[in-house]
């Protein structure tokens, strides 16, 4: 071992014997390890420091603007309001299917993903 791996073990077991480590949330839960394979080695370590930090890719910042969107013409009554929304969805929406199409990603895949997930959620 090197120098850093004792010294970070010897922080750690003084931890466990003041008790700073007991009761901490997840506690006892397997850990949760993300499938990276389909990111390519050099961006992995962005990737991962970019998730932890919270920040979406702009497809999935928009994709999550939609169903935002979606929800609240679901419980609008307003007509005024319906309107306004609807003109930010329509918006929303052409920026995701633009930026898909950049991409090379098929905007409609996702549409038939939706279509089948609606499919399977309706009730008997």
């Amino acid at each position: 071992m090197d120098i850093l791996s004792l010294i970070a073990e010897g922080k750690i077991k003084e931890a466990i014997e003041r008790g700073d480590l007991k009761d901490l949330p997840g506690e006892g839960t397997p850990l949760k390890i993300d499938d990276l394979s389909h990111i390519p080695d050099d961006l992995r370590c962005g990737y991962i420091l970019l998730k932890n930090a919270g920040v979406l890719p702009e497809e999935m910042e928009l994709k999550k603007e939609i169903v935002s969107l979606q929800r609240l013409l679901s419980h609008c009554y307003d007509e005024q309001d319906k309107a306004s929304l609807n003109r930010r969805l329509n918006e929303m929406t052409l920026r995701f299917t633009l930026l898909m199409e950049k991409r090379n990603l098929s905007p409609s895949l996702s549409v038939y993903k939706e279509k089948i997930h609606d499919k399977f959620q309706e009730p008997k």
